[in-house]
């Protein structure tokens, strides 16, 4: 096998043995430590700030060499997303008028329903969610 690639047998040997340089080993011990405080940050910092949150544990590591380190383990922050309202109150359509004004105090039940309607992400895209709820039983009724 040494023939085909060309290798001493001896050097080959002396490569399997060797221990992992001390640059090497400071790497793994930086990743890890890059790792824990990337999810403890929320994986929001970038490099920059990742720095300065590793020197105030007390340890020093240069940006390069963190980019480096955050690119081996392929880690990235989280983007921010632009607010996306999804309400559209501007129109001219009938509102319906608020005949509890924030009286919640049924004496029996199917006096009082409320509603409510919420998004839910699934494989196939995103679904509507809409349940109303009795007041007086706190019972789901639809």
């Amino acid at each position: 096998m040494c023939q085909v690639f060309g290798v001493s047998r001896s050097g080959y040997y002396n490569w399997v043995q060797h221990e992992p340089s001390d640059r090497k080993q400071s790497d793994e011990r930086l990743k890890l430590e890059i790792k824990v405080a990337h999810i403890r940050t929320r994986e929001t910092y970038g490099t920059r700030r990742l720095q300065t949150e590793l020197a105030e544990n007390g340890i020093i590591v240069g940006r390069d060499r963190l980019a480096r380190l955050r690119k081996e383990l392929r880690l990235r922050c989280k983007q921010k997303r632009k607010f996306r309202a999804t309400t559209n109150s501007n129109h001219n359509l009938p509102v319906a008028p608020n005949l509890l004004n924030q009286t919640f105090a049924p004496t029996a039940p199917n006096q009082v329903w409320v509603a409510d309607l919420t998004y839910v992400a699934t494989q196939e895209g995103w679904l509507y969610l809409a349940g109303i709820k009795d007041v007086y039983t706190c019972e789901i009724v639809g």
